[in-house]
């Protein structure tokens, strides 16, 4: 027979099974099959007969034999893990809502596609070029970046060292590595064409970090709004923050005192919104009567402020799921002979939700 199948299926004594866990070759005994056979149907191979598939799931139930997941990773010239880096210090990963939602879709992607998940902080350069040197070491089959600030020069290192890499958003319009980003001029530009819909003519920012690329494409939509409506663009009107709570209170109070007769206010995510709110209320201001306010995420922080965010919703968890089939793509293709090809970027869409506050 094509497998070799032998119809006298030898027995594997109990003594044997007591000695440790099942081996390879007591799966191959069992099933009266070699073991070439069993390592082909362990790896999804289909040059096995269907008899020899069914006799090796059979041999494998009955004995509990669990696949070497390290060997299987090694013979087959990966290592099945994926690497997560977010270049942000603790206190942004576990306050902010947008890293969470993204680690939530990626680490279902990931474990939809049976691969391991690393997860690290790479708060500094030194850390970075540390984190560079450990990839370097064919530890990970691929790496998925979060955060990444224009003057990072960790996804260039991951591109010379030939280690597949996806990007959530993007360093400048021409980025060179994949990436999957939503359409945050396209986002800033509705909320604000929102609140001129609704009256609205004296509409101050909040924007996100300069250094972050889709902090800028924010404004640049709030800017198009505005002068597609012949509203003025004044500098003066946006206050950079960090996309943190406190940020947004400090923006607040200097958009305050620059003008006092503010009547808007678009903020670059809802946790600066949120702060802003706190401000905006303090001075005895009504919102949205007064002055209304949009963030940008759709966060859950969104929902539970007073008055309730009107907020541009982009999809997080989407983001995270789409990051990983990119990835597992390039990691496909860098390993098939001639691999070349345009480079994968991903734009998702934004919707913006209308809630109290505007």
């Amino acid at each position: 027979m094509a497998d070799g199948i032998r119809r006298a299926l030898p027995p594997v004594s109990r003594a044997a099974g007591r000695r440790g866990r099942p081996t390879l070759e007591q799966v191959a005994a069992r099933a009266g099959v070699g073991r070439g056979t069993v390592s082909r149907v362990i790896n999804g191979s289909q040059q096995v007969s269907v008899e020899a598939k069914a006799a090796v799931e059979r041999a494998i139930a009955e004995l509990g034999y669990v696949p070497n997941r390290t060997a299987r990773a090694l013979a087959a010239g990966s290592t099945d893990a994926i690497a997560l880096v977010i270049p942000e210090p603790e206190t942004r990963l576990f306050s902010e809502p947008y890293f969470s939602d993204m680690i939530h879709g990626i680490s279902a992607a990931i474990l939809d596609a049976d691969k391991q998940l690393l997860l690290t902080l790479s708060r500094t350069a030194k850390e970075r070029t540390r984190l560079a040197g450990y990839l370097s070491g064919n530890r990970v089959d691929g790496v998925l970046l979060i955060s990444v600030h224009q003057d990072d020069k960790l996804p260039d290192q991951l591109t010379e060292q030939g280690i597949p890499a996806v990007i959530s958003g993007r360093r400048s319009q021409d980025e060179q590595l994949p990436f999957v980003d939503t359409d945050n001029v396209g986002g800033g530009r509705a909320a604000v064409e929102h609140l001129i819909a609704r009256g609205r003519r004296d509409i101050a920012a909040i924007s996100g970090r300069p250094d972050v690329f889709g902090a800028q494409c924010r404004i640049e939509g709030y800017r198009q709004a505005l002068k597609a409506a012949g509203l003025p663009a004044e500098p003066s009107l946006v206050v950079p923050g960090d996309f943190t709570e406190e940020s947004g209170r400090r923006a607040m109070r200097e958009l305050l005192a620059r003008r006092p007769t503010l009547d808007a206010v678009f903020a670059g995510s809802d946790l600066m919104a949120a702060g802003a709110l706190q401000v905006l209320r303090g001075s005895g201001r009504r919102v949205p009567e007064d002055v209304a306010l949009i963030g940008f995420d759709d966060s859950p922080v969104a929902r539970h402020t007073d008055p309730p965010l009107t907020s541009v919703r982009q999809p997080t968890e989407a983001m995270g799921r789409e990051m990983v089939r990119v990835l597992l793509a390039e990691i496909e293709r860098a390993g098939a002979s001639g691999a070349g090809g345009e480079v994968p970027r991903s734009l998702l869409p934004t919707e913006l939700v209308v809630r109290a506050s505007a």
